[in-house]
């Protein structure tokens, strides 16, 4: 048995209590679902969409609610900002250098963590989306590959609301965002859904990690939906610096 499981430092513990704050004094967060209390501590993959520059504070504040520290894979760029980056180092998250060879390194490493005990929060779109409705992308495989490499379950974590918030462009305009939701305080929902079956027991058949990914996007659309009943095609909220790239957009599988 591994007795090394890993602990969440106290100033993580610490920034997600300041996340819940700095949240709610932007939006009314409200978060519904919850993760069964044996595996808040892990291992367990959270799988969640990607809709603006603001989610990684709106998931932290949300976990915080539910009693979870999650370790969280971010791009290489936050791990380069002085300062921030160290206690994002400090905190446990792993850098992803996206479009190198080293990106297959964040996946080893989380997959140690995982093995640790740890509760990893990953994005499977890989981006911020960019479809036009902003519903969950067509996923990147990694989420997939490190359930299936660690037997871990995968818990579908849907958001909607963030995007009022923070603009795509951000830090460009995010000083007018900020005074927006400041008078409004948009409404904020999350959603933690039922864990997630993959279909699949290594990642090693051909195609499974492909087939597994899809089911994590199947699911995450369909944890969604009833957090967006009166937007079912296009979001109220428009965003003109927000680019639209159709060419990733999700086709569920056929059941």
């Amino acid at each position: 048995m591994n007795t090394s499981t890993w602990q969440p430092p106290l100033t993580w513990r610490a920034a997600l209590l300041l996340a819940r704050g700095l949240v709610g004094l932007l939006a009314r967060l409200e978060v519904t679902g919850d993760v069964p209390a044996h595996l808040r501590r892990g291992p367990l993959v959270l799988a969640a969409n990607h809709i603006s520059p603001f989610d990684p504070l709106v998931m932290a504040a949300a976990c915080q609610t539910r009693g979870i520290a999650p370790r969280i894979m971010a791009t290489a760029g936050l791990f380069r900002v002085p300062l921030f980056g160290a206690a994002m180092r400090h905190a446990g998250h792993i850098r992803v250098d996206r479009g190198t060879s080293a990106v297959h390194r964040a996946l080893d490493d989380a997959a140690t963590a995982v093995a640790r005990g740890s509760v990893i929060l990953i994005y499977p779109e890989g981006r911020i989306g960019l479809d036009p409705g902003l519903w969950p992308e067509r996923g990147k495989t990694g989420a997939a590959r490190l359930a299936l490499a660690c037997g871990a379950p995968v818990i579908p974590v849907a958001q909607w609301g963030s995007h009022e918030v923070l603009p795509y462009q951000a830090p460009r305009g995010m000083l007018r965002g900020i005074a927006r939701s400041l008078r409004r305080r948009p409404v904020i929902r999350v959603h933690f859904g039922t864990p997630v079956d993959l279909g699949e027991t290594t990642a090693t058949n051909p195609g499974a990690a492909r087939r597994a990914t899809d089911r994590i996007i199947d699911a995450l659309t369909d944890t969604l939906a009833p957090l967006r009943p009166d937007e079912p095609d296009l979001p109220r909220h428009v965003d003109p610096g927000r680019p639209v790239d159709p060419s990733r957009a999700h086709r569920r599988r056929s059941t």
